[in-house]
């Protein structure tokens, strides 16, 4: 089954705020909160018409994140958990930018992990931790993982220039079957920083610090 990862940038304090009890939102904060709602209704309906069950409705996921637990024992709790978690995120982000479709992505990019860390890339700046990271981990309770998906990862904003020129530097040494899938990474980090830059200096009140990566499918 193919994959399709996207992106968006975020403050990850912005996402971390929803979650947990007796936390006070802001009159736009709880705006947003009836938007998380209305998307978690709909990936409901959609489970529902595909006949998915995951043993837990998106939208008790979504209640159980917002009072700070995931403790449900269904079978594919974790599956609504971390869709609701999604919901979060998009409705606190900025528009969803597809970064490709992938048979196996998890295979695809421990790979390009493999390949770059040979051409001595530093671990750190190393594809598939990032993009199978999980959660924030400022959250304070523990989401279980979803072995199906869908998945979530973070790359801090901070990082996307140094990892797309340690990307470009190896590039022609590369296997040829990684290179355009990393030469259109090494694009939309350059356009992420670029971007970064401009709205951190011109537009006020801006305070995305992440790359949030969604993979469905």
């Amino acid at each position: 089954m193919s994959r399709i990862i996207s992106y968006s940038t975020a403050d990850k304090a912005d996402i971390v705020s929803f979650l947990g009890p007796g936390r006070s939102l802001t009159l736009d904060q709880k705006r947003i909160l009836g938007l998380i709602r209305e998307k978690a209704e709909q990936s409901q309906r959609e489970l529902d018409r595909q006949g998915l069950d995951w043993g837990l409705s998106v939208p008790a996921a979504l209640d159980h994140l917002l009072a700070g637990h995931a403790t449900s024992d269904a079978e594919y709790a974790e599956g609504a958990y971390f869709q609701a978690l999604q919901h979060i995120i998009d409705c606190n982000s900025s528009d969803p930018v597809e970064l490709g479709v992938f048979s196996k992505p998890a295979t695809f990019f421990r790979l390009v992990d493999d390949e770059l860390r040979r051409l001595g890339v530093s671990a750190d700046l190393l594809l598939s931790g990032r993009l199978f990271s999980g959660p924030p981990q400022e959250i304070q309770f523990r989401l279980p993982y979803p072995t199906d998906g869908p998945h979530i990862g973070m790359l801090p904003l901070a990082e996307a220039k140094p990892a797309a020129n340690a990307y470009r530097e190896v590039l022609e040494r590369m296997d040829e079957s990684f290179r355009y899938e990393i030469q259109e990474l090494i694009d939309k980090l350059d356009v992420q920083h670029e971007e970064w830059q401009r709205a951190t200096k011109n537009v006020a009140g801006y305070t995305h610090d992440t790359i949030f990566f969604s993979i469905t499918g």
